[in-house]
């Protein structure tokens, strides 16, 4: 078997399916097996490793344009979202799709070095998530978004980045440095309902333990 038929398997996939279905899979996938949905779940973050390798493959390997007059060529007349902005609304961290109306548009696309920027930044900020080299994500992931400022999906990172420090923090009862990066998660991403419910959590958390 190819590697591009096995990433094709990955995705659930038939050889032979479109970068539309491709990425409709891949958020799908994305969503149900994150790390973030799934906590301690070796096997869920192996597959979502998976899962992302296969996208990336796909992704560099097949056409960024559909052939001419093609359903997917439809899709992308200015009546309708493009792919490109789809794609920014893949969840790498959060835990619910939000409205369009939450968010700010990205309506450019990429270019092709900055599309290769992000990928690397996603594959090295899941690295340093890994490591637990959290200050060192919280500064490649502000880097990115200063070099994409209008970038949904870049943000989202970057606000989960923030509540995965202050939780680490509340770990090491550094009580009010947590609040400080609990706030800036909340400020970065404040229409995330599931993220207000786990920053909330860490909140009375950092309550019970002043208690003690």
């Amino acid at each position: 078997m190819s590697k591009t038929e096995e990433c094709y398997r990955v995705l659930g996939l038939q050889l032979g399916a479109s970068l539309a279905e491709v990425k409709v899979a891949f958020r799908r996938l994305a969503r149900q097996y994150h790390p973030d949905m799934n906590p301690g779940d070796r096997a869920a973050s192996e597959k979502f490793m998976q899962v992302h390798a296969a996208y990336k493959h796909l992704l560099a390997t097949l056409p960024d344009k559909p052939p001419a007059n093609s359903q997917s060529d439809r899709d992308s007349s200015p009546s309708k979202p493009t792919s490109e902005s789809k794609e920014k609304k893949v969840k790498i961290k959060v835990k619910r799709q939000p409205q369009p109306s939450d968010r700010v548009r990205y309506d450019a696309p990429l270019s092709e070095v900055d599309r290769r920027l992000k990928r690397d930044s996603y594959d090295r900020l899941q690295y340093l998530f890994r490591i637990q080299k959290l200050p060192r994500a919280i500064a490649l992931v502000e880097a990115l978004a200063e070099r994409l400022p209008k970038d949904v999906e870049i943000r989202q990172w970057q606000a989960v980045t923030y509540h995965r420090f202050g939780r680490y923090l509340v770990d090491r009862g550094e009580f009010e440095k947590a609040r400080i990066y609990l706030k800036k998660a909340l400020r970065t991403d404040p229409h995330n309902q599931t993220l207000w419910k786990e920053v909330e959590r860490e909140f009375n958390r950092i309550e019970r333990q002043m208690k003690l």
